[in-house]
């Protein structure tokens, strides 16, 4: 038997066991959730506040270059009442939609083509190729693009030599089809590198096996394998066109006055000290994005695609 008072004594001794175990999950937590504090943080300070500021502005006025923090609706009305605006944000749409599925048709036959038929030995070094063109700034890489679709640009000089034409065409340059052409450039290594990922992980032989049952390779391909790549065809889109909606350096350099995209619209309106008109413009993009990340949200959802 325990002396009297040694009950008491062990209750006392082990009452602070719960304290230590609560704070011992606690550091637990604090360690799992530590590394993500710099990103938070970073997040926070570069992401969040200048949006909250935008959707502030948005609503706010410009009276004689001040901001005047009276809230309105006026400079969403202002935006839509204006037929050049209206239209600029709708071909930067158009040009978008056009430019992702130009990158998409040009990008799948080749990341196909690299994950099925390439060796893997060779498939490295075709990625490298691939991503070369990262290892030049953008903006040279755009600036290339005017030597080459120039009045004396090496396309102009072919047409010249050929025949084709006696003079320079300016179709190539300052209009949206030069714009469309060199985003497809641009943004063709991120559509390939994300549909070779998915369809590097494909096993072909369910294709193989679907060709034995008698489908035919469109049949097989349109039955069992884009179903299996389409979080990876999603991603792509996401990928270039989320990215093509904001693009301003492109359409400012190859696209000129008549290639105007949403992008130089926005920083227009702050080079003209329009702050409040250029942050609504800014916010009809960003509520767009959002738009489209909830469309597309279903078809990344990769139990959806493999039935688990």
């Amino acid at each position: 038997m325990r002396p009297p008072g040694s009950v008491g004594a062990a209750t006392t001794a082990d009452a602070p066991l719960p304290s230590r175990r609560a704070s011992g999950r606690w550091s637990s937590r604090l360690g799992q959730y530590a590394g993500f504090g710099p990103a938070l943080v970073l997040f926070g300070l570069f992401f969040l506040v200048p949006l909250g500021l935008i959707v502030c502005y948005s609503f706010w006025q410009v009276i004689d270059y001040n901001v005047v923090h009276d809230w309105t609706i006026g400079n969403y009305r202002y935006f839509f009442s204006v037929p050049t605006y209206v239209s600029t944000l709708w071909a930067t749409v158009w040009v978008a939609v056009l430019a992702t599925a130009l990158t998409l048709l040009i990008a799948f036959p080749f990341a196909y083509w690299l994950a099925r038929y390439v060796p893997k030995r060779l498939q490295k070094i075709l990625l490298v190729l691939v991503i070369l063109p990262f290892w030049t700034s953008y903006l040279l890489r755009v600036y290339s693009w005017l030597t080459i679709l120039g009045p004396k640009g090496a396309v102009n000089r072919f047409l010249e030599w050929t025949g084709a034409t006696s003079k320079p065409v300016s179709f190539f340059l300052y209009d949206r089809p030069a714009v469309v052409l060199v985003l497809v450039y641009l943004y063709f290594p991120f559509a390939a590198l994300t549909l070779y990922a998915s369809l590097e992980r494909f096993d072909w032989n369910q294709f193989r096996a679907a060709m034995d049952l008698g489908a035919t390779p469109a049949r097989a391909m349109w039955k069992i394998l884009l179903p299996q790549v389409r979080p990876g065809m999603t991603t792509a889109v996401i990928f270039v066109f989320i990215p093509i909606l904001g693009e301003y350096l492109t359409p400012q350099l190859v696209g000129g006055a008549r290639g105007v995209m949403i992008g130089n619209l926005i920083v227009n309106f702050f080079q003209g000290a329009q702050y409040t008109r250029g942050a609504a413009a800014a916010l009809l993009i960003a509520a767009l994005i959002v738009l489209l990340l909830v469309i597309f949200r279903r078809s990344l959802e990769v139990e959806d695609v493999y039935g688990a």
